[in-house]
């Protein structure tokens, strides 16, 4: 699917779902409904393509997530919020080190609280 065609689907899928939404108000919404984009490549590619994205939206780069290695900002509509985001290699590098123990600590097992059911039906 081209970039055209993704950008038509995923526009035509919020409209559905705004209007599912709409007619069907027993269906619960999110507290703070988000739509995000990763921005991929190398830090400077992704630092420029959220800089430009800043641009459109007519935002500033979050300087709060730069400390975590997240270059990102963000727009809000209403209580939906529009992110793009761009999470650079010494983030990347943390995060794949930190994961690198996951399945060598095994905690106890969680049993569910009495009288409720182990899954939902």
């Amino acid at each position: 699917m081209n970039t055209t065609d993704h950008r038509t689907a995923v526009i035509t899928g919020l409209l559905d779902l705004a209007a599912f939404l709409e007619a069907n108000p027993d269906v619960p919404v999110p507290t703070l409904p988000k739509l995000l984009h990763f921005a991929t490549g190398t830090d400077p590619d992704m630092c420029a393509e959220i800089d430009a994205i800043a641009h459109l939206l007519g935002t500033a780069i979050d300087p709060g997530d730069i400390g975590y290695g997240h270059y990102r900002t963000s727009r809000t509509f209403g209580p939906v919020e529009y992110t793009a985001v761009g999470i650079l290699a010494h983030a990347k590098a943390r995060y794949d080190a930190e994961s690198s123990y996951f399945g060598c600590v095994e905690p106890d097992p969680i049993t569910p609280a009495a009288g409720l059911p182990a899954h939902a039906a």
